[in-house]
């Protein structure tokens, strides 16, 4: 439990007293009567809030009998629910009249500690919580104040705990009138640096090593309420978890999500990829292929489509506008994401969500999908057979996959194949062995194809457009980068001409209710 000689009055944590007054000031116009229009900044807070906030609460961890701590807790919209399930919360404001009206309105709880306190000024002994949730709090903090809040609530957190925050990123939401907005409007790539850049040096030996800790993400999604309600997709949530740490399973990143943010999907990358794979796509054959293979699910109005590797989007957009299906759209890349939602004020009539998620470590309600999509993603799983265990429960009874994904050839292989996967950190099956995991895992009517050939025609058909528009691209790019996608792509031809490389197709069904009631499915065999 919380303790108030816990909460530093000092300002050794580096926080920037002239930020904190302005915000001070800014609040204080802001608070008056402390109401819901004034916390959320908006006259359209009550309709909101109907939507928002059981969305938000939604997407929390369990944390029934666990110990809470809210920052930024307000007038308590979230704090009574939270202590209806929790052991303790403890609910920390910085202005007064909201936590007054916080303890009015929840004084019947009797596991709720009020504090009000500066969060740049807090401070609890290692380990103090299971979960820490924020409602918007960071974008009224200094960029130095965030990655001090980030090591504090990793130290705060007990191992596998969890941090849950929701922050507006590019620009303003609300439409309450302010004399003056020092509110900081970060892109969520920020956050995601930050927050997983944080880590904590642990006491613990292992073989010789100090154990460290660090922060997980295990999603980073909008706000559906605000793009239902306002149109607006610039509401980001987040939930991370803390995990120890080890470098060496992430090529020297602290997660994997770092490693590819850093090395194969730069932003800068991205886009030279786009360049050679069409508009909007990051995978084989762009529109072409997509065209092709969203065919084959047969989509109508109305379904749901989970994109697991969804990359900047152009698949995403293609399936909503053709077929007027709803898509959830993941990647890990937050570089991706955050391209994808930029586009994606170009289609704001369609229902289409973007989320940063490690699909190993996401989760869905089941049978929350009618198709599970993917286009040479799944490389990067090692454990293969566990994920697609996860599709089958998230698919509707009949539900549709199709996977398109990089495989390789029988053995032996080259040593410059071996040592490209190694690179790369793939995990690659023939297409063959691929198609016998779906089915241990419980799909029907599983096809796996070895489309090399149709990997060899694109890869030809892309390298030579590229080569046809060199002086446009390098005015764009470098002559570097001009040379990297023909070696990529030369290198590529290579080894699926010597049978190292391959490239399968594969689609599966779900057992529907009526086969699932004859008495028997592969799930059950």
């Amino acid at each position: 439990m919380a303790d108030e000689s816990k909460i530093s009055s000092s300002t050794e944590n580096g926080s920037d007293d002239g930020a904190r007054s302005l915000m001070t000031d800014f609040w204080c116009d802001h608070s008056k009567d402390a109401t819901l229009e004034e916390m959320m900044l908006d006259t359209q807070a009550r309709a909101l809030c109907v939507e928002e906030q059981p969305e938000i609460l939604s997407l929390l961890p369990s944390i029934a009998g666990k110990r809470v701590l809210e920052l930024g807790a307000g007038i308590g919209r979230f704090t009574g629910v939270l202590a209806e399930s929790a052991k303790h919360v403890t609910a920390v404001d910085f202005m007064a009249t909201f936590l007054d009206k916080n303890r009015e309105v929840n004084s019947h709880h009797d596991n709720i500690e009020f504090f009000q306190a500066d969060v740049t000024k807090l401070d609890f002994d290692q380990g103090s919580f299971d979960v820490i949730f924020s409602n918007w709090l960071m974008m009224y903090l200094t960029d130095e104040e965030v990655i001090q809040l980030a090591s504090n609530t990793l130290r705060w957190l007990t191992d596998g705990g969890y941090l849950f925050f929701r922050e507006s990123c590019f620009h303003q939401s609300g439409n309450k009138k302010r004399d003056f907005n020092p509110t900081v409007y970060r892109k969520p790539a920020q956050y995601n640096a930050i927050f997983q850049g944080t880590a904590l040096q642990m006491d613990s030996i292992q073989n010789g090593d100090k154990i460290g800790a660090g922060f997980d993400l295990i999603f980073s999604r909008s706000v559906q309420s605000y793009i239902k309600l306002k149109k607006n997709q610039n509401q980001f949530c987040w939930l991370m978890q803390k995990v120890k740490r080890d470098t060496d399973a992430n090529h020297g990143f602290e997660t994997f999500q770092q490693f590819l943010d850093n090395q194969q999907y730069t932003r800068q990358g991205i886009l030279r990829y786009e360049k050679i794979f069409g508009d909007g796509y990051i995978s084989t054959g762009g529109p072409q292929t997509t065209e092709e293979f969203v065919a084959m699910l047969d989509l109508k109005p109305g379904q749901r489509v989970l994109d697991v590797g969804a990359g900047i989007g152009g698949g995403d957009f293609y399936m909503a506008k053709t077929y007027g299906v709803e898509v959830v759209g993941m990647d890990l890349s937050s570089n991706m994401i955050e391209i994808a939602m930029e586009r994606a004020s170009e289609y704001r009539d369609l229902k289409v969500q973007f989320e940063i998620a490690d699909v190993t470590k996401r989760d869905y309600a089941p049978e929350s999908f009618d198709v599970v999509y993917s286009r040479d993603t799944l490389l990067h799983i090692d454990d293969k057979g566990a994920l697609f265990h996860k599709f089958l429960t998230w698919l509707k009874p009949g539900g549709q996959l199709l996977i398109s994904d990089y495989c390789c050839g029988d053995l032996p292989h080259t040593d410059a194949f071996k040592s490209y996967v190694a690179q790369r950190g793939y995990t690659l099956y023939t297409p063959k062995a691929y198609g016998k995991l779906l089915e241990t895992a419980g799909f029907i009517n599983v096809k796996a194809e070895d489309r090399s050939w149709q990997f060899m025609e694109v890869l030809e058909e892309e390298k030579a457009k590229v080569e046809q528009e060199k002086e446009e691209f390098v005015k764009q790019f470098s002559e570097a980068d001009f040379q990297y996608l023909i070696d990529g792509w030369t290198n590529k031809l290579t080894r699926s001409k010597a049978g190292d490389q391959k490239w399968g197709l594969f689609t599966a069904e779900k057992a529907g209710t009526s086969q699932l009631q004859g008495g028997h499915c592969n799930e059950c065999l």
